[in-house]
């Protein structure tokens, strides 16, 4: 009873919000089917973290003196020291993805590179308010709706709000069916969510498909050397894929490897969610910036494809350009819920789609770019 009530006495107010905070993701995880398989991990390792003197990030053993708690270890061996946990994940989100819709359509690449504008306008903003630049960085990636890049950029500039930016990425991730409808209606007529595109798909052949992902890569290593960790590896998941003769291995990295990193990383980002470094003014303003990052970069998709149609004969659907954020597949499924809302014959899924891939593309090249320039910059 003596050690229930020292425990007790020995939580701080700001411990109890944190608990607070980790019921909340929980909540919206379980209850609201809110990206389920982070936000859930997130929430209970928010509540571990914080509890008094935690065994989760060290332990105190007679004899032997302190040692590292295994979510600390984790978190110091999987992310800090290799970035190993969020790159691992990209094999496994390459697998998930057929680029056949990008290939059968190659202008919609366009959309994924355009979609990407609010990432730097938020790194110019954030340097506004005082951030500096390598946290800047870090918080402008939460714009691309690409958790993994969001975890991996903030670890390599090594900013001190990892755990803040991990939060807001994921959480603005799974609130795409709620914030996109309402920045595209903001942004557009009922006359262009009217407009049709015919899907005519031209056959791509498979030794495009097993190509691609290898020229993607070579492309990616000589524009933006940095960005090789990251689109290497979504690449080689997709070549796992496309290749045909390891099904076995692609089944395995879109399933089990990938339903276990998303486990693990999602608890170990925990640690950066200890209630002295998350409970402040900076991850209140770094929840406001990911949100401007990410409307932005749906507005900015939404505005090309209005310029686009400008010199086209067939017009785009400007919905179809807000897809080419990084959500994948969530933001494709957003537009296509729409286009039937206004017009139930109105089919732009597999236009989306292709957006939506690019986006993911566009959005570890953006990653990478990043962090090659702001080392040089900071320098």
């Amino acid at each position: 009873m003596e050690f229930l009530l020292e425990g007790i006495m020995a939580i701080t107010w700001k411990q109890v919000v944190m608990y607070v905070i980790g019921g909340l993701l929980i909540y919206l995880a379980i209850k609201k089917d809110f990206e389920p398989a982070l936000l859930m991990p997130m929430g209970f390792g928010a509540i571990l973290v914080n509890l008094p003197n935690s065994g989760v990030i060290h332990q105190m053993v007679d004899g032997i003196g302190e040692t590292q708690g295994i979510i600390q270890w984790l978190f110091e061996v999987g992310i800090e020291a290799s970035e190993a946990m969020p790159l691992l994940l990209f094999i496994g989100i390459g697998a998930m993805i057929d680029f056949g819709p990008l290939l059968s359509n190659p202008k919609m690449f366009l959309f994924g590179a355009a979609a990407q504008f609010g990432i730097f306008a938020t790194v110019i903003i954030a340097c506004l308010l005082g951030f500096p630049l390598k946290d800047a960085a870090a918080i402008g990636i939460i714009g691309a709706a690409d958790g993994p890049t969001s975890i991996l950029v903030s670890q390599v500039l090594k900013s001190q709000y990892m755990g803040a930016i991990a939060v807001a990425a994921y959480s603005y991730m799974a609130l795409v069916p709620i914030i996109q409808p309402m920045a595209i209606r903001l942004t557009t007529t009922k006359k262009e969510r009217l407009i049709r595109m015919p899907y005519n798909p031209k056959s791509v052949s498979r030794t495009t498909r097993i190509l691609f992902p290898i020229i993607v890569t070579i492309i990616a290593g000589i524009v933006a050397p940095m960005s090789v960790s990251l689109v290497g590896f979504l690449m080689f998941g997709n070549l796992l894929r496309e290749c045909g003769c390891l099904e076995r291995l692609s089944e395995t990295a879109q399933g089990t490897l990938a339903n276990l990193i998303t486990l693990l990383l999602g608890i170990t980002i925990s640690f950066s969610m200890r209630a002295e470094q998350f409970l402040t003014w900076q991850t209140v303003m770094i929840m406001c910036l990911g949100l401007a990052a990410f409307v932005v970069d749906t507005v900015a998709g939404v505005f090309f494809a209005k310029i686009l149609n400008l010199f086209l004969k067939e017009k785009v659907n400007p919905m179809v350009g807000a897809a080419g954020i990084s959500a994948f597949p969530m933001s494709a499924r957003v537009i296509q819920k729409m286009a039937i809302q206004e017009d139930n014959t109105n089919h732009l899924l597999m236009h989306a789609i292709g957006a939506n891939v690019s986006g993911q593309i566009a959005s570890v090249l953006a990653g990478g770019m990043i962090l090659h320039l702001v080392p040089q910059m900071i320098r």
